[in-house]
């Protein structure tokens, strides 16, 4: 198999990285769906067809299955082209009502996971002198109230994407970081009604977004043709990262 069409994408199973898995699938990517919600991974691998993705259960903040997971996908597939960090959580509150439980877990799932799955893939990729890294961060890095943990942890991921760019250009790999705003999905659809009325009214555009719009801009970036751009950060949010409240 090409491992230049080999790609994994952590938070695979639903929502934003189902919708990266299908389009990577259909441009004739293999799919290494990674998730810890082993019933809706493995039925993505039956929508998608196992002759197109697998399925792999691996809790991304554990070091050592993190490292497990790397030394089985190379010993498999001898090579990966695509990372995708797409897993994460979000647990909001206003400070003074935080716990810090809630503070760490954020923190744990979305940049130390997001961390170490890089580091592993850096290692592999800078020895085949080849890859791209896509780290799924969000418009909320500028801030949002009741999500310091949350916005704190996509602000590291993109402080990451910078430095890994800066680290590994001179072996061909890509890091990039893509920015999420307001995007239906099940998170978003738990919403009341006045809720998602008033942050549809608040974007640019007037809209939400899907996460079929994530997954073009994931699918560019990882495209092999994408050669001349790292480092950077993509907003797919309808302006929202340019005019706040209008």
């Amino acid at each position: 198999m090409d491992k230049r069409k080999i790609a994994i994408v952590t938070g695979a199973a639903k929502g934003i990285g189902e919708a990266i898995s299908k389009k990577l699938v259909s441009e004739g990517y293999y799919i290494i769906a990674v998730d810890t919600d082993k019933e809706s991974g493995k039925e993505l691998v039956n929508k998608i067809g196992s002759d197109k993705s697998k399925y792999f259960c691996c809790d991304i903040r554990v070091e050592k299955q993190v490292s497990d997971f790397f030394n089985n996908v190379v010993s498999e597939f001898r090579g990966i082209y695509v990372l995708i960090n797409n897993a994460g959580i979000i647990k909001d509150n206003m400070i003074h009502k935080m716990s810090l439980d809630d503070f760490e877990s954020v923190i744990d799932v979305n940049l130390k996971g997001t961390w170490l799955m890089c580091r592993e893939a850096a290692k592999i990729m800078r020895k085949q002198n080849s890859g791209r890294i896509i780290n799924i961060a969000s418009r909320a890095w500028l801030g949002n109230p009741g999500q310091s943990n949350y916005s704190a942890s996509k602000a590291g991921i993109i402080g990451l994407t910078r430095v890994l760019a800066l680290e590994l250009g001179k072996y061909n790999v890509l890091v990039n970081a893509v920015a999420p705003g307001l995007i239906d999905t099940p998170l978003t659809g738990a919403l009341s009604d006045e809720v998602r009325e008033k942050l549809i009214m608040a974007q640019p555009t007037k809209s939400m977004g899907m996460p079929e719009d994530v997954a073009e801009t994931v699918a560019f970036l990882a495209n092999e043709k994408t050669k001349f751009i790292t480092g950077q950060t993509i907003y797919v949010d309808g302006g929202k990262s340019i005019g706040s409240n209008l």
